[in-house]
């Protein structure tokens, strides 16, 4: 578990890193000073604001105890099992198979659930992956998943700026006969910091997403169940894909398309026979 925070932080801080560079790369200390108040902004939005887009970009609707006193009920049961206070249950009227957690901290975190996830799942597998998303939670992976995203949107715009300079800027340099080197390093720095950016993201969200099969089949007692649960979820998501936006596909339990990453770099999410390896390897 030190091992996964431990990568998080180093992969954190490489992400603020670049951020703060591009900044520098732009706009020398005065585009440093700005890429830091543009990170502040949208940590802020995110933090606030975040999880309630998520919900109603894919018309999630409060789940009541009347509803779904089963599944309020392993809530609870895992919540207590967590420490932390017993998240809202969402649902969302959609048959691919599916789960997130979202919320800024323990006391504002919302549990979702797609409906082909209750009709495909039986109570031991749904307990699985309830721990799963309430381990998001209590690691506070949520949170962490808003600043990465914001510092990969925010590294976007300013990769954006940068294509701007660099060809309104180079043209004025090659009028004047300017040197270019500051043209190439602009270009260099639009073309790759969106590339390393999302690489940094796609890394961090894999080790939160071991860390959180690990704390969760802790949480459900029994490993098989969210081993059971991924296997299922897998083979059914792939028949029956979900609509998700690319912004909010980390967020899920599995990966919510139909296609296959071309290079694992680039997902968001760790292979399914992994995340099972491993948790077949903690059983008992």
């Amino acid at each position: 578990m030190f091992s996964n925070f431990f990568k998080t932080f180093l992969l954190l801080t490489l992400m603020a890193g670049l951020f703060l560079f591009v900044g520098y790369i732009i706009g020398g200390e005065i585009g440093l000073v700005f890429a830091f108040v543009v990170s502040l902004l949208f940590n802020f939005f995110s933090y606030f604001f975040s999880h309630k887009i998520v919900l109603m970009s894919y018309g999630a609707k409060p789940l009541s105890e009347s509803e779904a006193p089963r599944l309020h009920a392993i809530l609870a049961e895992l919540s207590q099992s967590a420490g932390i206070p017993k998240p809202p249950l969402y649902i969302v009227e959609n048959d691919s198979p599916n789960a997130f957690a979202t919320g800024r901290n323990p006391k504002n975190a919302v549990v979702c659930v797609t409906s082909g996830l209750v009709g495909l799942l039986n109570e031991e597998e749904i307990k699985g992956v309830l721990g799963h998303e309430l381990a998001h939670i209590y690691n506070r992976d949520i949170f962490l998943a808003t600043i990465v995203a914001s510092f990969a949107s925010a590294i976007m715009m300013l990769a954006n700026m940068a294509r701007w300079v660099a060809f309104f800027g180079g043209s004025r340099d090659r009028n004047r006969g300017g040197n270019p080197i500051g043209l190439i390093a602009l270009l260099i720095t639009a073309i790759l910091a969106p590339l390393a950016a999302i690489l940094i993201q796609a890394a961090i969200s894999r080790q939160r997403e071991y860390l959180a099969d690990a704390t969760g089949a802790k949480f459900a007692g029994n490993p098989m169940g969210l081993a059971n649960a991924l296997r299922k979820l897998f083979a059914a998501s792939r028949r029956i894909p979900l609509e998700a936006s690319p912004a909010t596909s980390h967020m899920f339990i599995v990966k919510p398309f139909t296609g296959e990453t071309l290079l694992n770099l680039f997902s968001t999410h760790p292979p399914i026979e992994k995340r099972i390896e491993r948790l077949t390897e903690n059983r008992g």
